[in-house]
């Protein structure tokens, strides 16, 4: 068993897709008409294109607990999920030059260093260095 898909709740598919892939760095996988506007819409790691696709699910605009559930996250602050990266200070300073913006700035904590950005899509998301 092993994870192929992981999904990620946006209001507007074409604002995630040009936040994930021009400011993170993700690579366009799929993209393919669902009918009524929405797109099964999937992005890769450039750094690992074989891995897990990142979908970009338009669920909060069909499906209420779904807007909810997101809301009620970014609410209390807290990340949809996390991203690893070799080295968080550069990624936010690269990140930071790109007018992205961030809840938590550079952090350590144990045997990590996190930061945690606004996707501009209605989540947040932590990046996450190992020390």
């Amino acid at each position: 068993m092993k994870v192929t898909l992981i999904s990620i709740p946006v209001r507007d598919q074409e604002k995630a897709l040009q936040f994930y892939t021009d400011k993170l760095g993700f690579i366009k996988k799929k993209d393919e008409p669902l009918g009524g506007g929405n797109r099964w819409l999937t992005l890769v790691s450039k750094d690992w294109p074989e891995g897990p696709e990142l979908l970009l699910e338009p669920a909060p605009n069909h499906f209420e607990p779904s807007k909810v559930y997101q809301d009620a996250l970014k609410d209390a602050g807290m990340p949809w999920t996390q991203f690893d990266v070799d080295d968080v200070e550069a990624e936010y300073e690269r990140l930071t030059g790109l007018d992205v913006e961030f809840s938590v700035k550079p952090t350590e904590m144990g045997p990590v260093k996190f930061v945690i950005l606004d996707d501009t899509c209605g989540n947040y998301i932590q990046l996450v260095q190992t020390l």
